[in-house]
């Protein structure tokens, strides 16, 4: 069966930078095993295929699929799933609420001239859970303990242990060893590593990396649910703030997140991450029928 598809870079309003993003428009009729043998033929970071909302109050819903795993929730996928929808004429811009494995996702789709962009939202604080020593980081990402200024995990439905370092010169300088990740971090929820430089402030410019091999993803250029993690664990710090994080530019796929938290007395309230979407492509794809609901 043949099945649409649409290919944008998310966060960066120009061709060939920012996440790469497959998209099926109108994914029924695919087995779950179809939609992960089509991510791994795209062997973009990650795949969306698009169904009918189990509520007819909502838009879509959506699967997210990287290389090697089904997702509940990731940012550049629900930012750059809206735009197309927008793209395609199948959604008008303005707030519309995505299914996803979390829950009912709202995103706000903005177009500016033929531009288009996104923000979705999470109305609450991220999860917390157990961090790894320091000494562990530093071996995993090649580094010396000295470029370690913190350590944490969080998630807002995908799990990511943070490093702070010092500088962007020792993020860009990090190699992850897999053998030190299988050994020491593998085996732990947060098991994805963000690693980054920057104060996390109101008006903070964050300089990011993100290393995901539990999820077949070597490097990630823009990692929209790692940001929304990581500005409301700030929040629930210092209270609400807009930060702007440059992800993917050692890779030579720069991008821009924008995003923000509200917090009152240590409790987050809500997180926004947005940015813009390019359309790159478009075509159509034939799935065997094995792959195909019966």
């Amino acid at each position: 069966m043949r099945y649409d598809f649409m290919i944008l870079d998310v966060f960066t309003d120009r061709p060939f930078g920012g996440n790469q993003l497959g998209v099926l428009t109108d994914a029924r009729g695919l087995t779950a095993q179809g939609m992960q043998a089509v991510a791994r033929e795209f062997n973009f970071a990650e795949t969306t295929f698009v169904l009918p909302p189990d509520d007819p109050a909502h838009a879509r819903r959506v699967r997210i699929f990287t290389p090697a795993v089904e997702l509940p929730f990731a940012g550049h996928p629900t930012v750059g799933t809206a735009c197309a929808l927008a793209l395609a004429g199948l959604s008008p811009t303005g707030e519309i609420v995505l299914e996803e494995g979390v829950g009912p996702v709202p995103v706000t789709i903005a177009k500016a001239g033929e531009a288009y962009s996104a923000r979705l939202r999470l109305d609450r604080g991220p999860d917390t859970f157990a961090v790894p020593p320091a000494g562990d980081m530093a071996a995993i990402l090649s580094l010396g303990v000295a470029e370690i200024v913190d350590v944490f995990a969080a998630s807002v439905g995908v799990h990511f242990t943070y490093v702070q370092l010092r500088s962007r010169e020792a993020v860009d300088a990090s190699r992850l060893d897999l053998d030190a990740w299988r050994r020491l971090l593998s085996s732990s929820p947060a098991a994805q590593i963000y690693l980054f430089a920057g104060e996390l402030k109101d008006g903070g410019e964050i300089y990011a990396r993100m290393f995901g091999p539990g999820f077949g993803i070597a490097e990630d250029p823009a990692t929209g649910a790692a940001a929304a993690a990581l500005v409301g664990h700030a929040a629930s710090r210092v209270g609400s703030l807009d930060i702007a994080i440059h992800q993917g530019v050692r890779m030579g796929r720069p991008s821009l997140i924008e995003a923000s938290a509200v917090a009152e007395g240590g409790e987050v309230r809500s997180i926004e991450v947005g940015g813009a979407t390019t359309l790159i492509a478009q075509g159509s794809i034939d799935v065997p029928e094995d792959y195909l609901e019966r």
